[in-house]
């Protein structure tokens, strides 16, 4: 079975970061979507997918990836069910990130940080193919899962 999202949008709002209560980074976001097609009035739709980093890569949005960015989000998708306060069964779908790599140069957004990506694709640090200038060799992180560490959520 295969559960994997490939995702490339903006950023909608700075990465909120926090921790579990194991000491474990945790940052989440939005990223916008278009869709492909246009609706009735020749306009895109577009998503708004929730997503959410851990660890490293979770530190390393917060810190270099702002709103507006133009992002490369990869990982697996995640459905959460609870019950709300009112007794009402809730769901929420969110996709849990194993790498990002940002696609715009820092010159494009205004950024100063320069930064490419945290796992990422291995492209140049300003997207598939758009620079020629090598890119500045980063330590990935460790391969993780979302099984390596402590549900943040309590969903276990």
């Amino acid at each position: 079975m295969l559960n994997r999202i490939v995702l490339i949008g903006r950023l909608t709002r700075d990465p909120e970061q926090s921790y579990a209560t194991s000491g474990v980074a945790i940052a989440k976001f939005s990223v916008a979507v278009d869709r492909p097609l246009r609706n009735e009035n020749g306009e895109r739709d577009t998503d708004f997918i929730d997503c959410v980093a851990f660890k490293q890569r979770a530190e390393f949005l917060h810190k270099y990836v702002h709103k507006g960015r133009l992002v490369a989000v990869e990982g697996r998708l995640q459905i959460r069910q609870w019950v709300a306060q009112d007794g009402s069964k809730r769901r929420s779908a969110e996709v849990l990130v194993d790498s990002v790599e940002t696609l715009e140069r820092a010159r494009e957004t205004g950024d100063e940080d320069g930064a490419g990506s945290a796992g990422g694709y291995g492209g140049p640090a300003g997207g598939f193919g758009q620079s020629s200038a090598p890119r500045q060799p980063m330590a990935p992180p460790p391969p993780t899962s979302i099984d390596d560490h402590p549900d943040p959520f309590g969903d276990e």
